[in-house]
């Protein structure tokens, strides 16, 4: 399938997602939001791809929502232009293989909320972050009030949204909202290696890591623990990932996934 902003590359089994529209530091619109939906299925049918990377294509990688397409909606417009994001950026979570987000620059307002939409985030030394929606007389519109305190806490996250203030990677990392930061030029080979190493595990496993953890999330803790022994029981017995496992540490061998 063709995509006018979205640029996908597969290396080993990896899908690099570029979002490409530099001329508007990569903002927002709803063609993207219909482009990611669509992309999401494809690569979701595509059983090749075990890891999804999202990156920018030039000083950004998201620097917020297309402004000029918002600016002229009325109240009810504006709300389903947050749902359509909303329900873009979960599908990202629902999806069974990793998505991480290799931030080469700007990751503002709904930058910063795609990010948060993958599972964890990588960063480039020149990233900058930020909530600047209260600057513009509005709040977050696809979850960010929702997810940004539950990466960093509700203190952090507050600051942030209330301020408007942009932060680099040095605190973006102190206060958790990233994982690991690299040199601008290194991001994506080392965004690679990651994923290469995720896809040498179970991948079972790595699903149900994934669904685990982001199920318990919405959970209580007791109700997360019997989610996670029901999960931990279905990758015994023959024919699953965890004998193969199991077996080969054993053998003193590899796993054949």
């Amino acid at each position: 399938m063709k995509y006018e902003i979205l640029n996908t590359e597969i290396v080993d089994s990896i899908a690099i997602v570029t979002i490409s529209r530099p001329k508007a530091m990569n903002a927002l619109n709803t063609r993207f939001f219909n482009e990611m939906d669509k992309l999401v299925t494809e690569i979701s049918n595509n059983k090749d791809i075990k890891v999804m990377i999202i990156t920018g294509d030039g000083k950004a990688f998201v620097a917020g929502a297309d402004i000029a397409e918002m600016v002229n909606k009325n109240g009810d417009e504006g709300s389903e232009f947050s749902r359509l994001g909303q329900n873009t950026f979960s599908s990202l979570g629902k999806m069974d293989i990793p998505v991480i987000a290799a931030i080469n620059g700007f990751a503002l307002g709904g930058g910063l909320e795609l990010a948060m939409g993958c599972d964890f985030r990588f960063a480039s030394t020149k990233s900058k972050f930020g909530q600047p929606e209260v600057s513009l007389g509005l709040i977050p519109g696809y979850a960010g009030t929702q997810r940004l305190p539950r990466l960093t806490g509700m203190g952090d996250a507050l600051y942030l949204l209330m301020t408007a203030d942009m932060i680099g990677t040095d605190e973006a990392l102190r206060i958790g909202l990233v994982q690991k930061v690299f040199e601008p030029e290194l991001l994506i080979e080392e965004t690679l290696k990651v994923a290469k190493i995720i896809i040498s595990k179970g991948s079972d496993s790595i699903k149900k890591v994934k669904q685990v953890v982001r199920q318990g999330m919405e959970m209580s803790f007791v109700d997360g623990e019997k989610l996670e022994a029901n999960q931990f029981g279905t990758l015994f017995g023959e024919g699953n990932q965890g004998k193969e496992g199991m077996t080969a540490f054993l053998e003193k061998r590899k796993p054949q996934w």
